[in-house]
């Protein structure tokens, strides 16, 4: 399995050894095609946060691939995980995937009763992502890698700069595999999966034909999970 930043939906492809993983026994292609994206994302969004063990962690987002491999992840590190969530149906399935202890709330305020955070990993942007940099402790991280609900943000500035050595970090895929390989990344996350501490959700599978559909129901939200698509007949 392997990660490009382009070009990897054509039939043969020249990929770099730095950019690919040996797939071991005990995980499913299906399992293995949701760990590129989501699985390195959190992977070396929870690295911004050095040790985590004994620390306290809030993913928002928490439903989503990136969000859950993140609970799963954080919690194997030792840390004392937080999900956030805006939908209280997805309460289960993201305390099953980890957390400690779930919030639901669509502005993000109430995961700051469980602050401060040594990590905040955040991808809904927003009001959310505003009241997150409040809850972070001093030399905290806040790590910013999507805006589900908004790309626009208002923040107290002073509330943020006076917390001490916190920051703001601005995170994408493609940027940080240039720093740290693919390959590094894939090569530790799926001995995680045979033995249950990563537990990729797969929401659906279907025939690469279907990719229209499935991607509008991606975009309007309508998995929590990932969704699986197959090339071939069989």
């Amino acid at each position: 399995m392997g990660f490009l930043p382009s070009g990897a939906w054509a039939e043969l492809a020249a990929v770099p050894t730095d950019a690919v993983a040996e797939l071991p026994e005990g995980v499913s292609f299906e399992e293995a095609s949701t760990l590129p994206v989501a699985g390195l994302t959190a992977l070396y969004a929870l690295e911004e946060g050095g040790n985590l063990l004994g620390r306290s962690v809030l993913v928002t987002g928490a439903s989503g691939g990136a969000g859950q491999f993140g609970l799963q992840l954080a919690r194997a590190a030792g840390a004392h995980v937080i999900g956030l969530v805006r939908r209280k149906e997805h309460a289960g399935m993201v305390e099953e995937a980890g957390a400690h202890e779930v919030v639901v709330d669509e502005s993000g305020r109430a995961a700051g009763e469980q602050g401060p955070y040594h990590l905040i990993l955040e991808s809904v942007g927003g009001e959310v992502l505003g009241n997150a940099l409040s809850m972070l402790a001093p030399g905290g991280t806040c790590v910013s890698f999507g805006t589900s609900a908004s790309p626009e943000v208002q923040f107290d500035a002073r509330s943020l700069y006076l917390t001490g050595g916190a920051r703001l970090y601005g995170f994408i895929l493609f940027h940080e595999v240039l720093a740290r390989p693919a390959s590094g990344g894939l090569d530790r996350l799926p001995p995680f999966v045979p033995d249950g501490r990563l537990r990729p959700r797969v929401e659906v599978e279907a025939p690469w034909t279907e990719i229209g559909e499935i991607s509008r129901r991606l975009i309007d939200s309508g998995y929590a999970g990932k969704a699986v698509l197959r090339i071939g007949t069989d």
